[in-house]
This record gives C-alpha cells, sequence and structure tokens, in this order.
C-alpha cells in the first residue's frame, strides 16, 4: 500500500511540472516523501 502511494505522490509531482501548477513547497515535499517510502519499501524487501 506505501508503494501505491508513493507512486501517486510521484504521478502528482509530474503532472504538477508538466501543467506549471505548483502549490509552493507542498509537491516537492510530496516528491521528498514518496522517493522516502518506495526507499524504504526496497530495503524492507
Amino acid at each position: 500500500m506505501l508503494y501505491t502511494i508513493a507512486v501517486v505522490m510521484i504521478i502528482l509531482w509530474l503532472l504538477g511540472l508538466i501543467t506549471s501548477y505548483t502549490m509552493g513547497g507542498f509537491i516537492h515535499i510530496l516528491l521528498v516523501i514518496a522517493i522516502v517510502v518506495i526507499l524504504l519499501k526496497v530495503i524492507n524487501l
């Protein structure tokens, strides 16, 4: 489930970059959280 949430966050971040619609640093914070979650998932495997 964490992996799915991370993928959704990355997709939303990419959409934010493509459409130039960003809510300040919030989108980039989501990206960092997504990367951390993916790394934790990989390490736990």
